[in-house]
């Protein structure tokens, strides 16, 4: 008797990182939720340091290309595998919530920049 394993489909570096592929809108929510979470926490501890200032800093900068770089790869190599986000849903954790609550991060750090922006001071006046 033969077994005959289910193979894989191997997504291509170009079709994962494509427009209407399943890499962009994951990768750039998962660094918006990253991000404001940052920002909100560097805030909070640093008697106000405002998001503007966090991001034209060198220490900011640094951080930033180093979370870029390592979400990046964690997002795309389980991709390149053939995995699927939707195949590692269960319960509450679940593709739909990551992608929603990444969307409302990226939402949350525009906020946040507008309205630090307008105010001239950071959100949180420590």
């Amino acid at each position: 008797m033969v077994v005959v394993r289910a193979q894989k489909a191997r997504t291509g570096l170009w079709d994962a990182l494509k427009f209407s592929g399943p890499a962009p809108e994951r990768i750039n929510g998962r660094l918006a939720m990253v991000g404001f979470v940052s920002a909100i926490a560097v805030e909070a501890t640093t008697r106000g340091d405002g998001l503007f200032t966090q991001v034209t800093s060198g220490t900011g900068q640094v951080w930033f290309a180093y979370m870029v770089a390592a979400l990046s790869v964690a997002s795309l190599v389980p991709l390149l595998q053939g995995e699927t986000a939707e195949a590692k849903t269960s319960g509450l954790m679940n593709a739909n919530a990551e992608l929603w609550n990444g969307r409302l991060a990226m939402l949350g750090l525009v906020a946040l920049a507008v309205t630090e922006y307008l105010t001239g001071a950071p959100f949180i006046n420590a």
